[in-house]
């Protein structure tokens, strides 16, 4: 079963992904949105690195379809930076290192910003 966390912005107290899926291991994270030729409404992922890394962070986007608005976020919770990645661009990394990538739907830019801070939670009624 794949695990899933929710993902709430702490200034807003506001919950941004009610539902994303926790990508901690090598397939999961090389899977990701490939080949998928559209993004459901609502769905996340989150890339997890086993340490913060600008280079272990960097996601690609070949074999995407669709873009994509990723945000890298540190180990402490911190946004370090946001991109609207495009299809098939070889490579995208954060401007400082970061721990986890979350890839949404674009729209999902507007609601954060470099130096927010988010939590990954345990969706309620998750054993």
């Amino acid at each position: 079963m794949t695990s899933v966390r929710r993902i709430r912005h702490l200034g807003r107290d506001e919950i941004l992904i009610d539902r994303a899926r926790w990508c901690d291991s090598f397939w999961s994270k090389f899977r990701g949105y490939s080949w998928q030729r559209t993004l459901p409404d609502g769905d996340a992922l989150v890339l997890v690195e086993s340490g913060e890394s600008r280079m272990g962070s960097a996601i690609h986007m070949l074999f995407m379809f669709f873009d994509l608005g990723v945000i890298w976020v540190n180990e402490a919770g911190e946004v370090v930076d946001t991109v609207h990645a495009r299809p098939w661009h070889l490579s995208y990394a954060p401007q400082a290192p970061a721990r986890y990538a979350i890839e949404a739907a674009p729209s999902l830019l507007t609601r954060v910003a470099v130096g927010d801070r988010l939590a990954f939670e345990l969706p309620e009624g998750t054993p």
